[in-house]
């Protein structure tokens, strides 16, 4: 049987329509359609489409707790910066990704489970003290970023993820830096009989003397609004190759 001009083309026409179809569903996962981010996200998602979500928010928060212990020792800023800080505002990205997809309450429900997860993973991978003051931290400043996040959405497509995540990264290092490490929540460790991990010894931060704790915490905000930044990257990223109309738009707005 003869393999005809004009079957070959109804064959590739076939197959452009197939591969649409597919980029339609990706872009669809990512974003939604512009259809539906002017009108109401995807309402009540299967959790099985949010488990991905929720396992990499697990996974950077658990990563946190453990880094946060560890000083950078590097360049002489042993005082002032932890690993944690390079790792925590993966969670803001994975927060806004949902919220963007899903909407606020399936954004919720992904920071709920994380927290819930996230603790019981920090309970066993770090000191009780480390765990409450994350979870509380934790919990609080997500919330922060899905409200902050929800009332910017229809704006320029950057302003929402910078915006949230910078306000949320105010509350979560004051929280868990104070919690941690500060001396008024030394009855922690005593209630939990474990060792004060207080970090009250003095150290310098731009000439000032300031309690080592504090100054961690200053240089911890200080990667987190860089790292904040540089999460606008693949958080645009995806905006532009799964859903190029929406980033489009957003750009427009801004010009």
């Amino acid at each position: 049987m003869g393999f005809s001009k004009k079957d070959y083309a109804s064959d590739r026409r076939r197959s452009l329509e197939d591969l649409t179809k597919k980029a339609d569903s990706l872009s669809a996962f990512f974003a939604g359609s512009i259809t539906q981010d002017k009108k109401m996200p995807i309402e009540n998602p299967a959790l099985s489409r949010l488990l991905p979500a929720v396992l990499a928010m697990c996974v950077a928060v658990a990563a946190s707790n453990i880094l946060v212990q560890y000083p950078f020792q590097h360049f002489g800023l042993g005082e002032v910066l932890t690993y944690g800080a390079f790792t925590y505002p993966v969670a803001f990205l994975v927060n806004d990704l949902t919220n963007r997809r899903f909407g606020p309450a399936a954004a919720r429900k992904v920071v709920y489970a994380g927290f819930v997860l996230g603790v019981v993973m920090s309970i066993w991978l770090a000191t009780p003290r480390i765990a409450i003051a994350s979870g509380t931290a934790f919990l609080l400043a997500q919330l922060m970023d899905i409200t902050v996040f929800d009332r910017l959405r229809r704006k320029t497509w950057w302003k929402a993820p910078f915006a949230a995540a910078m306000f949320g990264s105010v509350l979560d290092t004051i929280l868990f830096f104070s919690i941690a490490f500060a001396a008024g929540f030394a009855w922690i460790d005593r209630l939990t009989g474990m060792p004060d991990s207080s970090l009250t010894e003095p150290a310098s931060f731009l000439g000032l003397g300031v309690p080592l704790w504090a100054s961690l915490a200053f240089g911890d905000f200080f990667v987190k609004v860089i790292m904040g930044t540089l999460m606008l990257i693949p958080y645009g990223a995806i905006l532009a190759i799964f859903a190029p109309a929406l980033y489009a738009a957003g750009r427009a707005t801004a010009e």
